[in-house]
Order: C-alpha cells, then sequence, then structure tokens
C-alpha cells in the first residue's frame, strides 16, 4: 500500500475550453473554372448559402468568424473562426466544403492554435517589481498608482487575449512565427529573466500603436507547423507595416525570430468579399 501524498486528481476528458478559445484561420481560392460551370441561378443560390455559411450571427455560428479578402495570389478569401469548442470549428469548414460553392473552394493555407495569457504577461506583484527595477519607489504615490492601475487594466487585457473582440478595423494580416532553437541562438535556452525582459521591451513597442493597430498572439505549439500565430488590425493598412517595422527592431525579433507567409487583406462581409472576388455582382 503507498503511503505517499494522494495524488492530485485529474480533469475530465474534454476537447472544450474552459478558459481561453480555440482559433482556425483558414485561406481559399476561387477555382475560376468551376465557377464557369455553375449558372447564374444556381450561383446565387450557392452565393446566399455561403453568405449564410459565413454569417457571424448565424444560428450555428462559433463565438468569432470574420471574414477577409485576401490581397495577392496565395489565396482570394480567409477566415478567422474563433469558439471553445473546436468542432464548431471544424463544422464552419465542412459546410463550406459541402456547400454548393464547395466544389469552387481550393484550400490554401490553414494554422490552428488556442487563446492564451502569455508566460511573460506580469502578475500585479510582478509589475511592481519592475517598476522598482525601472527606479521607481515601493510606497511611493507614483508607484502605487502605477500598480493601481495596472491592476485595474489587467483583468481586461487578460479577457481580451483569451475571448478577444475583434477590432472594427479594416485593414489585417496574419503570419505564423516561431522562436530560434539554433546552436548559439536558442531563445528556449534563455534564463526566463532575460526571455521575460526582451518581451517587455517588445511589449513596450506594441504599446506606442495603441488606437492604430491591435495583435493577437495564439500559441500552437504541438497544434501546428509553427509555434505562434500573429493576427493584427489596422484602422489603416500602413499601420500594419510600421508595427512590424518597428517590433523587428526588438531584440526578441531581430535576433530570435522566425517568420512564415504573411496573408494580408481587407475585412468584408461575406457578400462583399464575394463581389470584390467577382462571384456575384
Amino acid at each position: 500500500m503507498s503511503h505517499g501524498p494522494p495524488s492530485t486528481p485529474l480533469p475530465e476528458p474534454s476537447i472544450t475550453l474552459t478558459e481561453g478559445w480555440h482559433c482556425q484561420h483558414l485561406y481559399y481560392r476561387f477555382d475560376r473554372a468551376a465557377l464557369a460551370a455553375i449558372s447564374a441561378d444556381a450561383k446565387r443560390a450557392a452565393a446566399a448559402e455561403l453568405e449564410a455559411i459565413l454569417d457571424p450571427k448565424g444560428a450555428e455560428s462559433p463565438m468569432r468568424l470574420q471574414t477577409t479578402a485576401v490581397s495577392g495570389n496565395r489565396a482570394d478569401f480567409g477566415l478567422m473562426i474563433m469558439d471553445s469548442d473546436p468542432l464548431k470549428i471544424d463544422s464552419v469548414r465542412h459546410r463550406l466544403n459541402a456547400s454548393k460553392l464547395g466544389a469552387a473552394l481550393v484550400p490554401a493555407y490553414s494554422f490552428v492554435s488556442l487563446t492564451e495569457i502569455s508566460e511573460y504577461v506580469p502578475s500585479v506583484e510582478q509589475y511592481g517589481e519592475r517598476l522598482i527595477a525601472e527606479g521607481e519607489t515601493k510606497g511611493s504615490p507614483t508607484y502605487e498608482a502605477k500598480l493601481k492601475a495596472y491592476g485595474g487594466r489587467l483583468p481586461a487585457m487578460n479577457r481580451q487575449r483569451l475571448t478577444p473582440e475583434f477590432p472594427e478595423w479594416p485593414a489585417t494580416c496574419f503570419y505564423p512565427m516561431n522562436k530560434k532553437r539554433a546552436t548559439n541562438e536558442n531563445w528556449f535556452r534563455l534564463p526566463f529573466v532575460e526571455r521575460n525582459r526582451q518581451m517587455a521591451e517588445h511589449a513596450q513597442s506594441g504599446m506606442t500603436f495603441a488606437g492604430k493597430a491591435s495583435q493577437l498572439i495564439t500559441v500552437a505549439v504541438g497544434l501546428d507547423d509553427w509555434e505562434w500565430g500573429v493576427t493584427l488590425w489596422g484602422r489603416n493598412p500602413k499601420y500594419l507595416t510600421e508595427i512590424v517595422y518597428r517590433m523587428r527592431f526588438d531584440q526578441a525579433s531581430a535576433q530570435y525570430g522566425e517568420f512564415g507567409e504573411f496573408f494580408s487583406g481587407y475585412i468584408m462581409t461575406p457578400a462583399k468579399m464575394l463581389a470584390h472576388c467577382r462571384v456575384t455582382g
């Protein structure tokens, strides 16, 4: 008989997240030959069906569903889908495949990830330690004011990281990224305090774009080929260029970042996307 400490009970098996959401980025091209084979009346009916599937307020829709008309030749349109249940996200993909326009949809790219609160997001206590390291005196009015302000913001910031609202801004881009594991540039062999310092610098760069650009990082470690996915929204596409350029100079990116393909475009309703892609109209 074992006399050791009682084991911690394991949680019930589940694919539904109790904290945060599953996320998929899906990108498609239209097969023009397949579209040309569809009659005008059938195409209108097929377009209406696709619009219903991609309606973010539809009865079967996941918690978040955003449609993008993609610039360039990598894809014609993209979807960003989020929900606590990954099968609800997958159902969008299968409904598209099974739709009247399904034969004309060619998958171009996909990325599977989860929302998260990064280990580099400081707690209130850790933020206080950072203030002291930056020269503030513990207990001073300035220190207490900054600590209280951060503590007030943190719950809302963490909700936005886990269950984000998508900004009502027109420009967007997505790209996957890794941290290097080269022999002399291995991010994961750095002490946590150094990784934390570099990520704090990185976060400060992003904060300078408040009101201009918004960023969401989702984690794909163990789920996809890349470790993280970065989604950016901008009030103007120029802000996307500026924030990426600025943050590339931070050590965490300049020395340790590796980046995949970029998918950039513009947020549209499904109906406007179909018209823009010359499927309707």
